[in-house]
């Protein structure tokens, strides 16, 4: 397992410890099954899965394993239960498709109750509500059905004899009870022989219609009675699906900026913020006013970044995702060359800049496919001092603070194996030379590493770090991989 505390300077040592829906080479994987979000509970025990096939997969750590003393990073996972979220619709009203991909999983931490758990889960443009809970089903027995038999199928006709089309219809039921009702004194009460308990999946509410946009990101309160959710324009408080931030104009074609993210405070219900596709981050007082359009404080990196202004060099600019820490203190946000740390309390500036893929940056620069170079990626996980993030290839890093446990692994068996092809240290493979604070861009790659980097084939997106120990769970396609 990892060596060292979570916060600390020492590196960490990241080992394999399971997957799930490993594939065999040369199969190919359905695009279905490609799991497009990952999040572990707020105390670590479960971990639910979404697909781009609308279903929704929960794993839970072994009982046996959650003992007093057990380190959660040594405790294996085993499946639990999934169901379908969402399914393909059409809005006719617009000729448009929408997809049951699922692009967020949120637990609602203060409605679990022992083995009762309530889940978020969104699409593109529906949010549900999901309650995961225990189901006792009775076995009865000692129907009162002729031949004296105390089954229900036993004065039937079995499956394969003559007579037996049919099986299950109304008439050949209701002839059978019938005959046996025929003789009041060969009438019987059913009795309970037993009694099984079932995993089972409800809808508790849907939030439809909401959003005329892409929804990008549901995020819970800190007291858990609401959520936000938020589209291209705008931002809604539910559960009642009040407009809190409206960004669209009155003539779209001054449409400057978009929302790409938001997030709430994880310890303030009344603070939210919300990224935009300018690089901009704007933190919201709910205190202030109804509709939050004014921002409390605005993060913007004033210092310009290497090479000519271009038109991608504002593509690459955009947000992808934001994350508050923990003690929501900080704010880190990714966007396609970057992993900036933000303190609420300082808006001058980022803490520090991580600079991330930087040998891209001239290829995007010199105008090449954008869409096969740029990646979508997201503040997979954080936890600490460190921060983990997706890549291309299949691989996946970890960043610290001041360069402390930085670290490049493979979603594999061997999460080594590539690193160690190539002789690749994380700093120059992520661009991640730096020196204090904001003294730190730039980086080189290396032969091998360079090889590494044009796997435009294979990427990993989405990542979530278990809340009380180092353990990272990542989607690589179809398959589930765990790190400890």
């Amino acid at each position: 397992g990892p060596s060292g505390a979570s916060a600390g300077a020492e590196p960490l040592e990241w080992h394999f410890s399971q997957v799930f829906g490993e594939r065999s080479p040369g199969e190919e994987v359905q695009e279905a099954d490609i799991i497009s979000a990952v999040e572990f509970d707020h105390s670590g025990d479960y971990l639910a899965t979404g697909d781009q096939g609308g279903r929704v997969v929960l794993f839970e750590r072994i009982a046996s394993a959650r003992g007093v003393g057990v380190p959660a990073r040594h405790s294996p996972f085993r499946y639990l239960t999934e169901f379908q979220s969402h399914e393909p619709e059409f809005d006719y009203l617009k000729s448009l498709e929408i997809e049951e991909k699922i692009n967020k999983v949120r637990w609602v931490r203060g409605r679990c109750t022992g083995r009762t758990h309530m889940l978020l889960t969104t699409n593109d443009k529906t949010i549900k509500l999901w309650k995961v809970y225990e189901k006792k089903v009775a076995s009865l027995a000692e129907f009162n059905l002729q031949n004296g038999s105390s089954t229900l199928n036993a004065g039937l006709p079995r499956p394969g004899s003559a007579g037996a089309s049919g099986l299950y219809s109304p008439d050949k039921l209701h002839a059978a009870c019938s005959a046996a009702a025929a003789n009041p004194l060969a009438l019987r009460v059913p009795r309970v022989v037993g009694t099984e308990t079932l995993l089972s999946t409800r809808c508790k509410r849907s939030y439809a219609n909401a959003h005329t946009y892409h929804i990008n990101s549901v995020a819970l309160s800190s007291d858990c009675e609401t959520f936000i959710s938020a589209d291209d324009l705008r931002v809604n408080l539910q559960d009642q699906a009040f407009n809190i931030v409206d960004i669209k104009p009155q003539n779209m074609e001054d449409l400057t900026e978009v929302i790409t993210c938001a997030d709430f405070h994880p310890q303030q219900c009344n603070l939210f913020a919300y990224s935009s596709s300018k690089g901009l981050i704007r933190l919201a007082d709910m205190r202030q006013a109804a509709l939050c359009d004014q921002h409390a404080k605005l993060f913007e990196d004033s210092e310009p970044s290497p090479g000519p202004r271009s038109f991608f060099s504002e593509i690459i600019s955009s947000i992808n995702d934001i994350k508050f820490s923990p003690c929501g203190r900080y704010i880190l946000s990714r966007d396609y060359m970057t992993l900036k740390l933000w303190d609420i309390n300082m808006d001058a500036g980022p803490l520090a800049a991580y600079p991330v893929h930087e040998s891209l940056r001239g290829k995007v620069g010199a105008g090449q496919d954008a869409g096969g170079v740029l990646l979508q990626e997201g503040v997979g996980a954080c936890r600490g001092a460190r921060a983990g993030l997706g890549g291309w290839a299949g691989l996946w890093g970890v960043v610290g603070h001041a360069g402390a446990g930085d670290c490049l692994l493979e979603a594999s068996r061997d999460p080594t194996r590539k690193r160690l092809q190539s002789s690749a240290k994380l700093p120059s493979r992520f661009g991640l030379s730096r020196g204090s604070g904001r003294g730190s861009r730039g980086g080189s790659f290396s032969a091998g590493e360079e090889a590494i980097a044009q796997d435009f084939s294979t990427k990993l997106l989405h990542l979530s770090w278990h809340p009380r120990a180092n353990v990272i769970a990542t989607a690589a396609s179809n398959s589930l991989y765990l790190f400890y």
